[in-house]
Order: structure tokens, then C-alpha cells, then sequence
């Protein structure tokens, strides 16, 4: 028996999200266009609205890209993987987004470096419809099921493939389809096109609270991560092209300097100086629901926007094992990521 889609109230809040990702960064660059001394830059995320993107949201919030003379433009998609074609096809300038997609660029033979780490860990839960899987025991009870991501290729899909693989659950024997995010999402779930989802918060906490989604896999803390990847996984960060990087070098540092200050208001700030920052739609209707998500991933940001010492080998060694792209290439580390930005940023705000 499927279960009928989102009720009106909850489908309001789930659009209201979705639909705040696209309208409210243009507010912000109504705000931001009147000397704009460094100029335009656009940024392409996938799924705004989600907390994995807060530090970026909040610096285009707060007003500190428009304090470094940079008008910002945020673009959404629906995933990860669609934001990095978006910038591959020239339709943006940079990305937030997951960190291995930096490591699947140079795979490929494209050179793009991460600038500013926004997370410690992939923020991602994996969780199954008990409407649709009712005996659920364990993730051997996924095989031959439908597992919802936001996209193939996205860090949803790679994330729930490496623990299906770490249960021992063949990944040819779940099918990954990509279900996009907010109401899409939460909807192929409780519909039944998929039995399990992976995915964000707030989107996984408000499914949480329903008594018929049990999460069964978690990325959402920093020792969850450790445990599963044996590192510090680097997760959300802006990266972009190495010819953006060189021919638009105070753009860069500008973008830098916002997100490094936003990092820093996030580690004192309280939870009534979150839910009146961000835009409403964000809280989805629940600010108690909204600030429970924040709590959980709070120690996940990054303190000051630095690649941790560890963070691209363990990123590359975790992925080697889902992406045989990462394990046959010969992936020189070092162009990767670069920490200039990041500590001229750091200078400039004590942190």
C-alpha cells in the first residue's frame, strides 16, 4: 500500500523551501547590486534550502559578500551533480557543493580546486518507508528495492552506496533513482516510487518525526563520519574551474572572505539569531523542527574554512572504492584544493 503524498500544510512548507532557494537570493542580489566594485559572480548549488549549504546562505543573508563589493547570484538545482554540469557548461561560476566532485573533475581531465571547506562531514540519512518495506530488519532488506537520491552522481548517491557496501549489499541489486529535493523528494518516498531515500536535513529530520520513516544510516556527526570513512571526510565546499581561479583571483578571495565570516558568526551564534537570519521558507513551517536539524549538524561546519590535513586522501581513498573512475586515475592531491584564500580570509576576521 503506498502512502498518499504530502498533506497541504506540510507540501506548503516543503514548496515554500524549494521555492526559497530560487527567490530569495535574489532579494539578496537587489540588496548587493550598488557598488559592486569586484562584480558578478554566479554560484550554483543544489538545493539551497538544505542545511549542508547553510554557511553560504548565511553569508549571502548576512550581507558579507556585499561587504567584500561582490554581487553574488545563486542558481539552484535539484542536485549536486547538476550544479557542477551547470558550471561545467559555463552557466555559473562556481559551485557549492560535495568535495568529490573536485576529485571526478580532475579524473576527467578538468582542473578544479576547492576554496573554502564549508563541512567536516556529508550531513546525509539514509532512511526506509516502513508503508513500504513493513518487516525491515536490516540494509540486506534493500535488495531489490528502489533507493531515492537526488541524483545519480550526486554525494546523495554516493553516500548510500558506501553503506549498502559497508552492510555487504551488492550495489547491482538496488536500483538509485534520482527523486531531485524538497517536496520531490519527500513525496517519492511516501508515495512508494522508492522505498528508501537519502538524502539532507531538514528534509530527513521532518521524515524522521513521521512514524513511518526509520533512518537507518547516519552522516550527520562528525564521529559518525569517522566511523564510517576512518578520516575527516570533506563534504560541502565552494570550488570552481582553476581558469576562474586565475583570471578572477579577488572574486575568489572575495567569495572566500563571506563564507569565512559566515563560518564565524555560526560558531556563537544562538538558535533565535539562526531562525531570524535565514529566510522563513527555510524552517519549513517548524522552527522547532528546523533548529533540532541545525543542532544535529552543528559540530559538522567547518570552524574556519580550512581542508583538513587528512581530508582529500581519505576522500579520495573512500570513494576509490564506489567510483572506479577516482581508483584507476592517477590523482595528484595537492590541485585539489588550495588554502590561500582561506588564510588571508582568516586573517582579515581573527579566525
Amino acid at each position: 500500500m503506498s502512502l498518499p503524498p504530502l498533506t497541504r500544510r506540510a507540501f506548503g512548507a516543503v514548496s515554500a523551501l524549494s521555492a526559497a532557494a530560487v527567490w530569495a537570493p535574489a532579494v539578496g542580489v537587489r540588496a548587493q547590486t550598488d557598488g559592486a566594485a569586484l562584480g558578478r559572480v554566479t554560484v550554483a548549488v543544489g538545493g539551497q534550502g538544505v542545511l549542508y549549504h547553510l554557511p553560504l546562505a548565511l553569508a549571502d543573508a548576512l550581507g558579507y559578500f556585499r561587504l567584500e563589493g561582490l554581487d553574488v547570484v545563486v542558481r539552484d538545482y535539484s542536485a549536486g551533480a547538476l550544479a557542477w554540469q551547470a558550471v561545467q557548461d559555463g552557466a555559473a561560476d562556481v559551485c557549492s557543493g560535495a568535495f568529490e566532485h573536485v576529485l571526478r573533475a580532475q579524473a576527467r581531465g578538468h582542473a578544479y580546486r576547492a576554496l573554502v571547506v564549508q563541512g567536516r562531514a556529508p550531513q546525509l540519512a539514509l532512511g526506509v518507508s516502513l508503508r513500504s518495506v513493513p518487516a525491515y530488519k536490516d540494509l540486506g532488506d534493500l535488495a531489490g528495492r528502489k533507493v531515492g537520491v537526488s541524483s545519480v552522481g550526486s554525494s546523495t548517491h554516493l553516500a548510500a552506496s558506501l553503506m549498502l557496501m559497508r552492510a555487504g549489499v551488492p550495489l547491482r541489486e538496488v536500483s538509485f533513482v534520482g527523486v531531485g529535493s524538497g517536496t520531490n523528494a519527500m513525496n517519492a518516498l511516501r508515495s512508494g516510487q522508492v522505498q528508501a531515500l537519502c538524502h539532507a536535513d531538514p528534509i530527513m529530520t521532518l521524515l524522521e518525526q513521521k512514524a513511518d520513516t526509520r533512518i537507518v544510516g547516519d552522516l550527520r556527526s562528525l564521529k559518525a563520519a569517522q566511523d564510517m570513512f576512518s578520516g575527516t571526510m570533506p563534504a560541502s565546499c565552494l570550488y570552481a574551474p582553476q581558469a576562474f581561479i586565475q583570471k578572477q583571483p579577488a572574486q575568489a578571495q572575495a567569495l572566500v572572505n563571506g563564507v569565512v565570516h559566515a563560518l564565524k558568526w555560526l560558531q556563537t551564534a544562538a538558535p533565535a539569531d539562526l531562525v531570524k537570519t535565514v529566510p522563513p521558507a527555510y524552517l519549513m513551517g517548524d522552527r522547532g523542527l528546523y533548529l533540532a536539524a541545525f543542532s544535529r549538524v552543528r559540530e559538522t561546519y567547518s570552524t574556519n574554512g580550512l581542508m583538513p590535513d587528512e581530508g582529500p586522501a581519505t576522500a579520495l581513498r573512500v570513494l576509490s572504492r564506489v567510483l572506479p573512475e577516482l581508483a584507476e586515475a592517477k590523482i595528484e592531491l595537492a590541485r585539489t584544493f588550495t588554502s590561500d584564500f582561506v588564510r588571508k580570509a582568516r586573517q582579515k576576521y581573527s579566525v
